[in-house]
């Protein structure tokens, strides 16, 4: 998995007069768990820009002065009216430590339902993975070329001993319906055949 370096300074002080000043000053207050105790850091806003506007998932790398430390983003907050970040919550990446996050689903193929006239649906774009950081992809592929017009593709389909999937079986990661355009042509033929 790809990770991105943000560079911050430890905070000393922990309160709202400290965080204020922080957020005045451009940066945001960020908290690093997981490990023995939380560690309290900042780092300048924009360092967050290409870990947060993305459909992609990254892991962090945070250097704070000489220490780094390689994490997840667990949780962020954004200020209601302008939509700067104001904080963001980390957790601890181990290598022997199973961590969960949400993968995004890539669809490859042509589906042969999708050939003759039918809608795909991609119902899930993300996908809640368990496994250790080593083994955790950059994105799932879900092979669609063999589903035909009423066909599902099951989240069971795209199992990996790598990791493991934290939704039920049933769960419909993508499916081809009969469109209105191929439904219209099928009573339009069959009109013609009586």
């Amino acid at each position: 998995m790809k990770s991105i370096t943000i560079n911050g300074s430890q905070r000393e002080s922990v309160g709202k007069v400290a965080t204020k000043a922080l957020r005045n000053a451009g940066k945001v207050p960020c908290v690093l768990y997981g490990g023995d105790k939380p560690v309290h850091f900042s780092a300048e806003e924009l360092s967050f820009k290409s870990l947060v506007f993305t459909p992609n998932v990254y892991t962090a790398t945070i250097e704070l002065g000489g220490t780094s430390y390689n994490a997840v983003l667990q949780d962020i907050q954004f200020h209601p009216v302008t939509d700067k970040i104001i904080h963001v919550d980390f957790y601890q990446l181990f290598d022997d430590k199973a961590v969960t996050m949400e993968i995004p689903v890539r669809l490859v193929g042509t589906s042969k339902g999708v050939m003759v006239g039918g809608a795909l649906r991609h119902n899930l774009r993300k996908l809640r993975v368990k496994a250790i950081p080593a083994n955790l992809p950059d994105f799932i592929e879900a092979d669609i070329t063999e589903l035909e017009i009423g066909n599902k593709l099951y989240v069971t389909e795209l199992k990996n001993e790598k990791y493991t999937f934290l939704h039920p079986e049933n769960t419909v990661v993508a499916q081809v319906r009969m469109s209105r355009n191929a439904s219209k042509a099928a009573s339009e033929e069959e009109a013609t055949e009586e």
